[in-house]
């Protein structure tokens, strides 16, 4: 800092005395004898302006170095101030930039000579933010193109698109004790599973919404417990066989975990978490209250050193769906279709992929009566909708991890077990439809007869390779086996052929291009269960912006 002195002083000097000199110069060339007399007493006014410049420029440049010292002494606090503290630092210990020789009560010049630099502008507010606790921002940005072919005979499903998803995270540390944070997303809202904003819609806007907003809490004096509310991404560990990675839960979750020092077990940890996912309002005379819909769960996790260099991670989970009735109603208003709208509706939920646990289906059609004929109007509503199943998931997870010696080439071997074990329990609740009247019609219709045999689904994963450093590279191939009635169709895997019901290939490739960019590929082929029909291949090109 002391080296900036000089050059800037001899700068100044440089550039003001010259300018003012030929300005003077010009000013007397341009008078005749007489004119030149008449102004001798501006000339010398000029002169002592120049020396008041140059004392001001003196105490200027003397204010300019309180400053540097200041910025130094700054510069050798942030080190210390930027780690997470016990306690946030009081606001004024981050405005070590104010000169000693200045009172504290009365700062104004530093203000103004501040007030003028928006980078300046930037950095205080940043201290502020500071002040509440340490604060990280980050997110990516996904281009792809995704083209479908194979498929059903009549090629319903080929297409081209090109889509594109942003991301944006803001994490704050508020002291030892909390965290808190939000997300933001494109992705249509409907839809839980996807991040993904397709190209197209006449150039129109895409959507961007909260995608988690959450505060953790971890008590200093039992830091094995963590306490998390509102909307937040999975505290418990699972694959895309159960849960899809877009979708972040709703409601709260306890974790408490432990380290254990011990030569095999290295690691217990207990999850459970309520994640309400709907709100019903009762329709009979007496019984009108909303009742929520909820998802209760837990996770039992170990970790264990079985060698030197292999690693296994044991997950048991139980995910038990109350209420999932109003997920079948939402999702058959989102796709039902009739004369006057048809295209599908707007309503509750979307489905990034045909959900395929076997459902039953009431709707109801307008009718008017003329001269005691009965026509229906062509419009029909969903009146009610149903699960042939409840979903109480008992899921089961082994993670291997092989250290093979070469840092860029880790091996992961990872299998997922799921078991519905309340497979075509909802059958017995069924309502019938409701009797027909001279103002509508009624019809059930089924999509699949419900099988409580077909409650499995398996998960195999083998991933070569890590993304961390510019040239590395991961490799992946999965095998995905999933029965009709195994989980809950619309929650899991967004890029499966189908929700359920289905047999699938992934094999996928990443390449780390500089540190902050990734290119991607990923094949998907897949095609129903006992089904001729032809696989239907997805390819997926991605370029990613990491921040």
């Amino acid at each position: 800092m002391k080296a900036e002195k000089g050059p800037m002083k001899s700068l100044i000097r440089w550039m003001v005395v010259p300018l003012l000199s030929a300005a003077l110069l010009a000013q007397t060339s341009t008078l005749t004898p007489d004119s030149a007399t008449a102004k001798r007493g501006e000339i010398a006014v000029t002169a002592a302006d120049l020396q008041a410049l140059k004392d001001a420029l003196a105490a200027q440049q003397q204010q300019i170095r309180q400053l540097q010292r200041a910025l130094a002494q700054r510069d050798q606090a942030v080190p210390a101030t930027a780690q997470p503290t016990a306690e946030p630092a009081p606001a004024a210990a981050s405005d070590a930039q104010v000169p000693s020789s200045t009172p504290a009560q009365n700062p104004p010049s530093v203000q103004l000579v501040e007030a003028g630099s928006s980078d300046q502008r930037i950095r205080n507010l940043e201290r502020q933010i500071k002040g509440l606790g340490p604060i990280s921002f980050s997110g990516d940005v996904r281009l792809r193109g995704e083209p479908f072919f194979g498929g059903p005979s009549e090629q319903s499903l080929d297409r081209m698109r090109g889509r594109v998803r942003a991301r944006f995270n803001a994490v704050a540390d508020l002291g030892t004790q909390f965290r808190t944070g939000f997300t933001l997303a494109t992705g249509d809202i409907n839809d839980p599973v996807s991040t993904n904003q397709t190209l197209g819609g006449f150039y129109t806007r895409k959507t961007i919404a909260l995608d988690q907003a959450f505060v953790q809490f971890t008590p200093k004096q039992f830091n094995a417990l963590t306490l998390t509310g509102g909307k937040f991404s999975y505290p418990w560990y699972n694959t895309e066989l159960t849960w899809d990675k877009d979708l972040n839960p709703e409601g709260a979750a306890q974790s408490l975990a432990f380290k254990i020092d011990t030569p095999v077990l290295k690691r217990v940890a207990l999850i459970g978490f309520e994640l309400p996912f709907a709100e019903v309002a009762g329709t009979a005379i007496n019984g009108k209250r909303i009742a929520q819909q909820v998802t209760y769960g837990g996770q039992v996790q170990t970790r264990w050193q079985l060698l030197p260099r292999l690693t296994l991670s044991a997950h048991s989970g139980f995910y038990d769906f109350r209420g999932a009735d109003a997920i079948a109603v939402a999702l058959a208003r989102a796709s039902s279709k009739n004369p006057q709208t048809p295209l599908t509706g707007l309503l509750a939920l979307n489905s990034s992929s045909p959900v395929q646990n076997s459902m039953v289906t009431t709707a109801a059609t307008g009718v008017v009566t003329i001269n005691g004929t009965a026509y229906p109007t062509g419009v029909t509503s969903i009146t009610n909708a149903q699960f042939a199943s409840r979903f109480a998931l008992f899921d089961n997870i082994a993670r291997f991890d092989i250290d093979t010696g070469n840092v860029r080439f880790p091996l992961t071997f990872l299998g997922d077990y799921v078991q519905n074990t309340g497979a075509c329990s909802n059958v017995s609740s069924l309502l019938p439809a409701p009797a027909n009247t001279t103002s509508q019609t009624f019809k059930q219709t089924t999509n699949a007869a419900c099988n409580s045999h077909q409650r499995r689904g398996y998960w195999a994963e083998a991933r070569m390779g890590r993304l961390q450093q510019k040239g590395d590279l991961q490799f992946g191939y999965t095998r995905i086996y999933l029965e009709r009635e195994a989980v809950l169709g619309n929650f899991n895997y967004s890029e499966l052929r189908q929700g359920t019901n289905l047999t699938q290939h992934r094999v996928d490739t990443f390449f780390q291009f500089e540190r902050s960019v990734q290119l991607g590929f990923t094949a998907l082929v897949g095609r129903p269960l006992a089904s001729t029909e032809p696989w239907l291949t997805r390819l997926q090109f991605d370029v990613i912006y990491i921040f």
